[in-house]
């Protein structure tokens, strides 16, 4: 009986030229390639306000955001990925013809029930394991509700740097004084119905 043959995954290079030339965007997780979906009305809503007010925020300041079609990479221990966020900002960027940053300072995800499971887990301890990474976002589409994980000082290892805070109700205001500025989760969800 004939072995199988062995999988060949695409290198980071073969990853990145196809990434420049392709209509669909992948996410890379050590060589293997995961489809991206497009996104519904409300994601894109809640994806662009926010993108929004931190532009105007950042405006003449060092730091800068980013929308979804520029990559993260994160370099593991053994194996590079690399993720589409729904934003960052980060405040060092790479060169201007890379299409991938790798010092975020502050990563967002809208997420809903198809992506939450993905966003709470593996995107979280790996977004998590960045050093720049000061704040992780979670921003909810069923509810005005904005989950943050930020650095702590006072953490003694890398697995408990960071604390949760939970921003819950259209009233409340998520500080980033990390990168002076804030989101106002009215203006987050400005345009969004809830059921």
């Amino acid at each position: 009986m004939p072995s199988a043959a062995p999988l060949l995954l695409p290198s980071v290079e073969e990853y990145l030229a196809a990434e420049t030339d392709g209509e669909v965007r992948h996410e890379y997780l050590g060589g293997y390639l995961y489809a991206m979906a497009g996104a519904k009305t409300v994601h894109n809503r809640i994806a662009m306000s926010m993108l929004g007010a931190l532009h105007t925020q950042l405006r003449g300041q060092p730091c800068e955001p980013f929308n979804s079609d520029m990559k993260v990479r994160l370099q593991m221990a053994n194996h590079t990925r690399f993720y589409y966020p729904d934003g960052m900002v980060v405040c060092s960027p790479n060169g201007p013809d890379d299409p991938f940053q790798d010092q975020p300072v502050v990563i967002a995800e809208v997420i809903s029930e198809s992506t939450r499971r993905t966003d709470e887990g593996e995107k979280r301890e790996a977004y998590l394991s960045i050093a720049s990474l000061q704040v992780y976002l979670l921003i909810e589409t069923g509810q005005p509700r904005v989950v943050a994980y930020r650095r702590d000082a006072e953490a003694t290892s890398s697995a408990d740097g960071f604390r949760s805070e939970v921003y819950s109700g259209l009233e409340e205001v998520v500080p980033l004084g990390e990168i002076s500025a804030e989101l106002a989760l009215s203006d987050l969800y400005e345009r969004v119905k809830f059921p």
